[in-house]
C-alpha cells in the first residue's frame, strides 16, 4: 500500500508549489482534506513505456517449448469458446 500524507487544502493551497515539487520529484501523494473528509489526491501521473521498448520487452520474456506452447493455445481456445459467467457490475472494485 502507498502511504499517502493527510494534508488539509488550505494548507495545500498556500504552499502549492512546494506539493507539486514533492510529487514530481520526490513521488510523493497527498490526500487533500477538507472539513474533516478526504475529497481529493494529489500524485504521479502514471507512466507508460515507450513501444520502442518493446522488442526489448518481447525479447525478454521466457520461451515456451513446444508442449508449452500447445497447452496454453488449448487456454485461449477453451477461454474463446466458454468465457462462463460474467461477473456483476463491481465485483472487481475494491
Amino acid at each position: 500500500m502507498v502511504h499517502m500524507t493527510r494534508v488539509s487544502v488550505t494548507e495545500a493551497v498556500r504552499r502549492f508549489a512546494d506539493y507539486v515539487n514533492r510529487v514530481a520529484y520526490r513521488g510523493e501523494r497527498f490526500v487533500l482534506v477538507r472539513g474533516g473528509r478526504n475529497v481529493a489526491e494529489l500524485g504521479p501521473v502514471a507512466q507508460g513505456r515507450p513501444l520502442s521498448e518493446l522488442p526489448a520487452l518481447l525479447a525478454g520474456l521466457p520461451a515456451l517449448d513446444p508442449a508449452e506452447a500447445g497447452a496454453f493455445a488449448m487456454d485461449l481456445d477453451f477461454a474463446r469458446d466458454e468465457p462462463g459467467p460474467v461477473p456483476e457490475a463491481g465485483v472487481w472494485e475494491s
